[in-house]
């Protein structure tokens, strides 16, 4: 049975297409270190196995699956699904893998009552097609491109679709079209609709190319060679456009991730000029006939459903020629990098996966499929600035058993993802007669946050140049812009230097306090600690820091009913919190900024003492901002702090995360003066994070299984790097081993 597989592009469409996840010795793979460990008959590690009745079975937390009601659409083969804002999910097209028909109708989902409704919709009504890309333009357009009809012809008209008036419209195009295609992705970037691959031809022809339609003046710009690929995501970040998974035109699904610089190509910058003409168009004027219009082309064609396909379309299935060249490589730097094993690395050769973008985040959904097993399954993530990969949850911590899902949309926000599938038990009766997997009955709800995904509007600015290039040649940018750069110039300075502060903080001295009662003070309540912001600080008060009372009572709502109360603050102009030195001053930091990046908060620690504060004043866009950097920065160093600091602030997954890291790095962290800081109820918590079956492996049945470096599990052994970034693609480096892993210099 084919399984839905659609292609799409930007944050706000969905993306099909189906590879695996990790192979088979799961459990034991789990245990390894990386490979920089040295493994030895003196090295001992502690299995961390899957606990059972304990506390990290209990607190994870768990996506919500609903039934939906009304006109529930058929599992749709290559349909567009895409989230719309005001609670509303749109779906259009797409072909019926029982009946054989494909569809032009449009379905709308309300996520407040879950029910599905078929939308009567007018204007100038597309035809018949899937394979088809759906992008969210100006909040209340859909920009529809491309696809395949019923009778395999590929399509290469744009029709929008506007969401208030339920009207298709056909603008009026220049320039050359953009072969006919199917299977390809489409992303925005500024108000630019760029295309990306696909298939075409009789054949199935891999398209390799890239060009962009001005959406101010519906010009098409000229194709330029990118990669091959179909079924495949694209996303814009950093000015570049990024582009994931799919397959190879050898039909392999593929894991490496590709991306090209338009930042200062006037090929990207500018509008495309007017009267250029395509290949097709050239050779019929060498030829000596005139320039054919652009409704030339193949009758249109009538599909099951009574609808005509736009007779304006240029419905094209390319000649040969079209075929055999290519076009010039695309300008600005092309670059790859292939991911070759890691233990958290999802595989892609098997079982249906979802690509979706946010804030900077390639998220990975490796979903239940016939082909892969439960545990097999996971969600995880890929910093595009650091290009390293995490695991944000594994397969039995987000999916019910029971569901088959078939697409995935995403929020405008990039805080929440929506899955669409439908149940695998027969004894779904509530869908009626002929069965429980031809619907697209349930979506379960995934709220990013609770993974630290902290959403497009929160996104902090790209570090790729700091990140990726030399220390010598690395560009000082800014953490805070505008209000908050001009507010950070005047944090902590004197009264007398004219920067009109008028109160005063202090905190713990840094050093003058024993470790456990300042662990056991940051569990203390916020009204605790409000009673003590007035008593004498003694010897271990640190330097005062000037701050403006205006801006703490407008960023901080604790600040604001102390100071609104008249409390001691209010008459002293002076406040004392109970809290290290380097840490309050990194959260009078934030309120000056909205930041705590690392040149704002350079120590992790200062990071784990702010999510602390953060659950303490009930600071929401703090908390998630600190479990964010503490989930992608994790070490060995601070392991054990942000393990414990994540409990007392209730971040059960931040907790679980910092656990299972302790535990794989058992025999370090135990080493660090983060562990040996931990107050002795803290230590003996940690330590009993283990199953009750766990126990310490060594010697030579360490090496039985692989030992430190776990290259019998298909990770560690030698690192290398994958990586091309030139003015062209290079090829991959199929010489490199598989048990060889991918490394970030």
């Amino acid at each position: 049975m084919a399984q839905p597989s659609t292609p799409s592009g930007g944050p706000h469409s969905i993306f099909g297409g189906g590879s695996s996840s990790a192979n088979a010795n799961n459990q034991l793979s789990t245990v390894l270190t990386p490979s920089s460990a040295v493994s030895s008959n003196n090295t001992f590690l502690m299995p961390n196995s899957p606990v059972k009745g304990g506390v990290l079975s209990r607190d994870g937390y768990r996506p919500k699956v609903t039934r939906t009601l009304g006109q529930r659409p058929a599992c749709l083969v290559n349909a567009s699904v895409t989230y719309c804002g005001n609670n509303q999910i749109y779906a259009f097209g797409g072909f019926d893998q029982y009946t054989d028909e494909v569809y032009n109708h449009v379905l709308k989902l309300d996520m407040v009552s879950h029910t599905w409704s078929l939308v009567d919709n007018f204007g100038d009504i597309p035809g018949v097609r899937m394979g088809h890309t759906a992008t969210l333009y100006q909040g209340d357009k859909l920009l529809i491109f491309g696809g395949e009809n019923e009778h395999r012809i590929y399509l290469s008209d744009l029709i929008i679709f506007d969401l208030k008036t339920a009207h298709w419209t056909q603008p009026a195009v220049s320039g050359p079209i953009p072969k006919g295609r199917a299977r390809h992705a489409s992303v925005l970037h500024e108000d630019k609709l760029f295309i990306i691959g696909g298939i075409t031809g009789h054949n199935n022809y891999v398209l390799d190319d890239i060009c962009y339609l001005d959406l101010k003046t519906f010009t098409w710009s000229r194709a330029w060679k990118f990669v091959g690929r179909f079924d495949h995501s694209a996303y814009i970040w950093g000015d570049r456009v990024w582009v994931f998974g799919g397959l190879s035109e050898d039909m392999d699904k593929i894991g490496d991730i590709w991306w090209l610089d338009v930042k200062g190509s006037p090929a990207f910058d500018s509008a495309p000029s007017f009267g250029h003409l395509d290949r097709s168009s050239a050779l019929a004027r060498m030829n000596g006939s005139p320039r054919p219009s652009y409704s030339m082309g193949p009758p249109p064609a009538v599909g099951s459903s009574g609808y005509a396909a736009n007779s304006s379309s240029a419905q094209v299935n390319p000649p040969s020629f079209q075929l055999t060249t290519s076009p010039p490589v695309a300008p600005g730097t092309i670059s790859s990098l292939k991911f070759v094993s890691g233990p958290n690395i999802p595989a892609q050769g098997s079982g249906m996966h979802f690509h979706v973008y946010t804030s900077g985040t390639l998220l990975d959904f490796v979903t239940p499929a016939a082909t892969i097993t439960p545990n097999e399954c996971s969600l995880s993530s890929l910093d595009l600035d650091t290009l390293r990969w995490q695991k944000l949850a594994e397969g039995c911590d987000i999916f019910t058993r029971g569901y088959r899902w078939h697409y995935c949309t995403m929020n405008e926000d990039g805080t929440k993802a929506w899955l669409l599938g439908c149940p695998t038990d027969p004894t779904a009766t509530d869908l009626g007669p002929g069965g429980f997997e031809e619907y697209l009955s349930d979506i379960m709800e995934v709220d990013l946050r609770r993974y630290g995904i902290i959403g497009n509007n929160l996104t902090p600015e790209p570090r790729v140049e700091r990140s990726q290039m030399p220390s010598a040649d690395r560009m000082v940018v800014q953490a805070s812009k505008g209000l908050g750069a001009d507010l950070a110039k005047l944090f902590n300075q004197p009264p007398e230097s004219g920067s009109g502060t008028d109160f005063t903080i202090t905190a713990l001295k840094d050093g003058d306090w024993d470790d456990e009662e300042l662990m056991s003070s940051s569990m203390m309540r916020a009204e605790d600690q409000a009673q003590q912001t007035w008593l004498d600080p003694n010897t271990t008060t640190s330097p005062p820091i000037h701050v403006h009372k205006l801006i703490l009572q407008a960023r901080w709502p604790h600040f604001a009913r102390l100071y609104n109360a008249q409390m001691a603050e209010f008459h002293t102009k002076k406040m004392h919190i109970p809290e290290p030195y380097s840490v309050v001053k990194a959260f009078l930091y934030y309120l000056y900024t909205d930041s705590i990046q690392p040149e704002d908060c350079g120590e992790l620690s200062d990071v784990a003492g702010l999510l602390v504060m953060s659950n303490i004043y009930n600071i929401p866009h703090l908390r998630l901002l600190c479990v964010n950097r503490l989930s992608k920065e994790l070490d060995v160093d601070h392991a054990c702090i942000i393990w414990h600091c994540a409990g007392i602030a209730n971040e059960d997954w931040l907790r679980k995360r910092a656990a299972n890291f302790c535990l794989m790095h058992w025999g370090r962290v135990v080493r660090t003066q983060g562990f040996l800081k931990l107050p002795r109820q803290a230590l003996v918590e940690l330590s009993q994070e283990i199953d009750m079956e766990g126990r310490v492996v060594g010697g030579e049945e360490l090496e039985f299984v692989g030992g430190l470096g776990g290259s019998r599990f298909g990770f560690g052994g030698m690192a290398r790097k994958a990586s091309v970034s030139s003015n062209q693609t290079q090829p991959l480096g199929s010489e490199v081993d598989e048990n060889e892993e991918m490394e970030m210099s």
